[in-house]
């Protein structure tokens, strides 16, 4: 636990500070006098007054608040489980390297059939007799741990004892599930290293959050995972019928239990990335594919967009090129949510900037979910007319460029091709999976009738 918190980038206070909306989705918080001088303290990074913690517990528990200078724990609360699936020599060095690293915690590889034989000393080493997938291999680690918590970490990532034990610092609040850290890609001189440390999927960005679905951040990898391990048996561990998206599975399994899962965007983990672009893609494949399986467990949880309707109306029709008509629909737009949230105390200033911020991130979301998912779509309707196939360009170039303005990367055109299948790539696997398991769901966006959630 600690007494040390810091604002959500999205925190609007009202006039009298008594209502509070932050965190993602946006939250309303009301609170007394005594409440609004702890909401003073946070902004201010002054020391908390006392008795605080139930306020903070509630806005941390939200992502209104995050914590900061969390103290890590000790050695003995930890036990490193890291499911192996050894194919070559290169693989058996990258493991014993990350395994003298984490040292000397305690250590369980889980040999998931490996097809190379490998041995570490000083570790625990459990193999399977088939290959079962990394569910059931950190199920299987799990039932060799004793300890409060569980780290789980993949072969292909690099990250210290240290680290790990300030990871796992975050787990003495009883409320978390799980956290993890800032899983970023090394830059080298080839491209694909470069790529990766600008859009791997497991990068999660540099901003902190509480996870939940479809908010900003809707998951967490198990590249690096630390767990309260008691919560975990609790949930059954890992799905272990998915071979893909079992951990966003679990961390929605959470959430849906009322349990807390952190993003710690302070600690940082290095992952190798994939060997070259025809596997990273099939990669995003992979993942895109797991989709419909996630949406049957979970129903709309892992749709492509969720925003406020009204948002989207506008957004939409200039995406199609009916600028007149997108510029008339902003206007009950602004009205509609001027009205909507004036119960939250919050100046007329305020609510514009509330709702000008929505509509750039629906315009973000939009713009992805063309390009990623509803790219299909576009391409088939652009056989009737040329709209689509305008929008799906306006989509796609808009960012790219964009990134290659701001990451300048060593190979332009290059990068622009490779960004464009990354994104093409996620989709397919998307309509794979939804085709496969006659679930379209999954393709269909989520759009929300209130301004903000109450607290």
């Amino acid at each position: 636990m600690t007494d040390n918190f810091f604002a959500d980038k999205q925190w609007f206070r009202s006039k009298d500070g008594k209502r509070l909306l932050a965190g993602s989705p946006l939250t309303l918080f009301t609170v007394s006098t005594a409440g609004s001088a702890i909401l003073d303290a946070i902004e201010s990074d002054t020391p908390l007054p006392p008795q605080h913690q139930q306020l903070t517990d509630r806005l941390s528990a939200t992502g209104a608040i995050h914590p900061q200078n969390v103290a890590s724990c000790s050695a003995e609360q930890v036990t490193v489980v890291i499911p192996a699936f050894i194919s070559d020599q290169e693989d058996a060095v990258a493991l014993q390297a990350l395994v003298d690293e984490l040292r000397p915690l305690r250590i369980v590889i889980v040999d998931d059939a490996s097809p190379f034989f490998f041995e570490i000393v000083k570790t625990t080493i459990v193999r399977l007799e088939e290959n079962s997938g990394p569910a059931t291999a950190r199920n299987t680690g799990l039932k060799h741990v004793e300890s409060p918590f569980v780290v789980f970490v993949d072969t292909d990532v690099q990250i210290s004892a240290l680290d790990v034990l300030n990871l796992a610092g975050h787990l003495t609040d009883t409320q978390l599930l799980a956290v993890a850290p800032r899983v970023a890609t090394e830059r080298t001189k080839s491209f694909i290293n470069e790529y990766e440390s600008f859009h791997s999927p497991l990068d999660l960005g540099p901003d902190p959050a509480v996870v939940r679905p479809l908010s900003r951040v809707a998951y967490v990898p198990s590249a690096v995972l630390a767990c309260n391990a008691s919560h975990l048996r609790e949930l059954d561990g890992f799905n272990e019928e998915l071979r893909v998206g079992e951990d966003v599975d679990l961390i929605w399994r959470a959430v849906e239990c009322k349990f807390v899962v952190r993003y710690a965007r302070e600690i940082v983990a290095t992952h190798s990335p994939r060997r070259n672009v025809r596997s990273m893609l099939n990669q995003r494949i992979s993942y895109g594919s797991s989709s419909a399986a996630l949406d049957e467990r979970h129903p709309r949880s892992s749709a492509p967009l969720r925003t406020h309707l009204f948002f989207f109306v506008p957004v939409m029709l200039l995406f199609l090129g009916y600028l007149v008509t997108a510029a008339i629909a902003l206007i009950p737009m602004f009205f509609y949510f001027a009205l909507t949230l004036r119960n939250t105390g919050m100046s007329l200033l305020q609510r514009t900037r509330i709702t000008w911020w929505g509509l750039v991130s629906t315009t973000k979301l939009t713009a992805s979910a063309i390009r990623r998912v509803w790219w299909p779509l576009f391409a088939v309707a652009s056989l009737v007319t040329t709209r689509p196939v305008i929008t799906w360009s306006f989509c796609v170039l808009i960012p790219t460029l964009f990134g290659l303005m701001k990451k300048k990367p060593r190979q332009p055109l290059t990068y622009l091709v490779v960004r464009s299948l990354d994104d093409m790539s996620y989709g397919i696997g998307v309509w794979k999976g939804a085709i496969r398991r006659k679930n379209l769901r999954c393709l269909l966006p989520v759009f929300t009738l209130r301004a903000s959630s109450r607290r």
